[in-house]
């Protein structure tokens, strides 16, 4: 029985698929999101099942590589998996002990990698759109005390710099965006379509393209715990550490959201919220998510990867974006 609870009759020519009595069919289903999707500024979604494609739409036109925003944050999470695997970097390692100038610093001092990722590190805020150059993002003060979640560009920038400055360190070319490429993009196949610079270095809040096939790879890929031709290529604790509650947000890890109760979203208008996260049924729902409600989500229970992409991501960063619910789009999905 699938998930779908229906029922399937082998036929001479093929097979033929009968949704039992009340149930949805996947395909409808599918589309009825995609119809939500399109609705709000949509321009690409796609559904894998098992690694599998099972649905596409791409209302706007031929897909194409587009910017995923705030969603290029979660590979943070993914390339420190990569690198605790290395032995370049422990979660609870001291960022102090990489930049050395924190070193005596109130809030700074006592900021890990984890707590760095998960936003709770005290180093918090910076201009949305235009993250600050690596340099700038050390450089900056503290917003507060550490324990609080604090949405912002700055942390993704100064852990950009602590990867740089550990590649020096060993001796090896501190080109950030190469090592994303060469330790975790290549092999998994997925292919970058951009990614915006600062001082020759990658931008980690934000600035990456791809295209929902490629996006969609990548989620597989995490999906499937790092693993290339059934071998894990990152460190399993600490992938399995982006998807598990921070105590500063329930609904975040390291890099990743978790759409469950307690989420603490990072603005009014994210499209995220626990007031209906009820109706998600306790489903475990992972996501990476931008401007402009650009989502990959990963949801294992259903063993399923989508990507929503849609324009828009200058309005929505001044506050005029297109209505969204991730909710909505989840429980026309799922068929909740």
């Amino acid at each position: 029985m699938t998930v779908l609870d229906r029922r399937t009759f082998a036929l001479g020519l093929g097979a033929l698929t009968v949704a039992a009595p009340g149930v949805v069919r996947a395909q409808d289903r599918y589309a009825a999101a995609a119809a939500y999707s399109a609705a709000s500024r949509g321009i690409s979604m796609l559904v894998l099942e098992a690694g599998r494609e099972v649905f596409r739409d791409h209302p706007r036109g031929p897909e194409r590589p587009f910017e995923t925003a705030s969603g290029t944050k979660s590979f943070s999470g993914v390339l420190a998996a990569a690198l605790v695997q290395d032995g370049l970097l422990r979660l609870d390692e001291r960022c102090a002990d990489t930049l050395t100038e924190w070193r005596g610093q109130p809030v700074k001092q006592d900021a890990t990698i984890r707590s760095l990722l998960d936003l709770s590190s005290g180093i918090g805020g910076g201009p949305i759109g235009r993250p600050p150059t690596y340099a700038e993002a050390v450089a900056a003060p503290p917003v507060g005390p550490a324990g609080t979640f604090r949405y912002g560009p700055r942390p993704f920038q100064v852990f950009g710099e602590i990867v740089r400055r550990k590649l020096e360190a060993a001796g090896r070319p501190a080109d950030v965006l190469a090592l994303m490429k060469t330790r975790l993009l290549d092999p998994a196949g997925v292919q970058v379509g951009a990614w915006q610079l600062r001082d020759g270095q990658p931008t980690l809040p934000s600035g990456a393209a791809f295209s929902a096939t490629q996006w969609a790879r990548f989620g597989r890929f995490v999906a499937d715990g790092g693993r290339v031709d059934g071998r894990p290529i990152v460190d399993p604790a600490a992938l399995a550490a982006c998807f598990a509650p921070s105590p500063a947000n329930p609904g975040y890890g390291l890099t990743w959201w978790l759409l469950r109760a307690g989420l603490i979203p990072p603005g009014p208008r994210a499209g995220l919220g626990e007031d209906d996260v009820a109706r998600l049924r306790g489903l475990d729902v992972r996501m990476a998510a931008g401007a402009g409600n650009q989502r990959l989500y990963l949801i294992p229970e259903r063993d399923l990867v989508v990507v929503r992409q849609a324009d828009g991501i200058l309005p929505a960063l001044r506050g005029r974006g297109a209505p969204w619910s991730d909710v909505e789009f989840l429980v026309r999905l799922l068929g909740l």
